[in-house]
């Protein structure tokens, strides 16, 4: 999940503000080097998401199918790697995106107007954008749900042989083994179920443009549609936070119990005045002197300690 959530954030920080700008500038304001490095981390954030949801689905796969495998085989250690090769992997399948990308020249033919943007093709290619898009389509979206859909499958199946197989007065700790496994996988579910539709309109607008690469559609209707699969592609990165939330109860137990933890803490520096600490030292003996202040009862409480013998005194203020 920390995978997921470092993706997620490294999109919305580096490629939200940049989206936005190409529809408020006519021209790209980022230079050769963001031409090239923008895209790049769009691209590793994307397999970062799809890959990290296709192995949270194949680890609830082994937890409910295949209990016995998970126990001995998920330690830290081989979580962190996993996640490390996911993210190695998705920045291997971004290196031709930084490669390719380049400020490239487009013309407008109905106002006969030019402009500069950063693209993965020069205007000239015809081929080569609908490769890349297509297999763009198929690394990143088709095949990762694929391969989901064929674990929920095996999940879905499962989990209804354990219900059935259940007696009437079966044992409640196999019930709730059971709710817990569907909780899980429900969980998986639906951060899946978000990706799919919040990047599907991205990919088939990324595909219309690539096989129509040389043409500039400056219509309302295309405009709105970027903006709205923009905006709905980002929005999945947002999404996920408040979707855990609703679904796992043990996040919400943490999330609550850190909330009160940061409240009550905020409160005791508020309700607690400081510390004046004095150290004096006459005849041999050291004295430390402790003053405390209260707004409460407008008092002074001091507190000495000389050679180890504590003595307080109270006064008025």
């Amino acid at each position: 999940m920390s995978s997921l959530a470092l993706g997620d954030l490294l999109l919305l920080v580096t490629c939200a503000p940049v989206d936005a700008s190409r529809y408020l500038a006519e021209n790209w304001l980022f230079g050769r080097v963001g031409c090239k490095l923008i895209p790049f981390i769009q691209l590793t954030s994307v397999g970062v998401s799809v890959f990290t949801l296709t192995a949270l689905s194949a680890d609830r796969y082994k937890a409910i199918v295949k209990p016995m495998d998970i126990q001995t085989s998920n330690t830290t250690a081989e979580i962190c790697a996993r996640a490390v090769i996911i993210w190695i992997f998705s920045m291997t399948l971004a290196i031709p995106e930084a490669i390719f990308s380049d400020l490239h020249t487009f013309n407008i033919t109905q106002t006969k107007e030019t402009f500069v943007t950063c693209a993965p093709y020069p205007p000239a290619g015809e081929l080569h954008p609908k490769i890349h898009s297509m297999a763009t389509f198929l690394i990143f979206y088709i095949i990762p749900l694929f391969i989901i859909s064929v674990y929920y499958f095996f999940i879905a199946r499962s989990l209804i042989s354990s219900a059935c197989n259940i007696p009437v007065e079966g044992n409640t700790h196999v019930r709730r083994q059971v709710e817990s496994r569907k909780r899980l996988a429900k969980m998986v579910l639906v951060f899946v179920g978000l990706f799919a539709v919040c990047w599907l309109p991205s990919h088939v607008l990324y595909l219309y443009r690539s096989y129509h690469y040389s043409q500039v559609d400056t219509s309302l209707l295309h405009f709105i549609s970027s903006v709205c699969a923009r905006i709905l592609a980002f929005t999945n990165s947002c999404v996920n936070p408040f979707a855990l939330y609703l679904l796992s109860r043990s996040f919400q137990k943490q999330f609550k119990k850190h909330l009160c933890c940061c409240c009550c803490c905020c409160h005791r520096r508020r309700r607690n005045p400081p510390l004046i600490i004095q150290h004096s030292k006459s005849q041999g003996r050291s004295t430390i002197r402790m003053t405390s202040f209260k707004r409460t009862n407008h008092s002074l409480a001091s507190s000495s300690l000389i050679n180890g013998n504590h003595i307080c005194h109270e006064g008025c203020v």
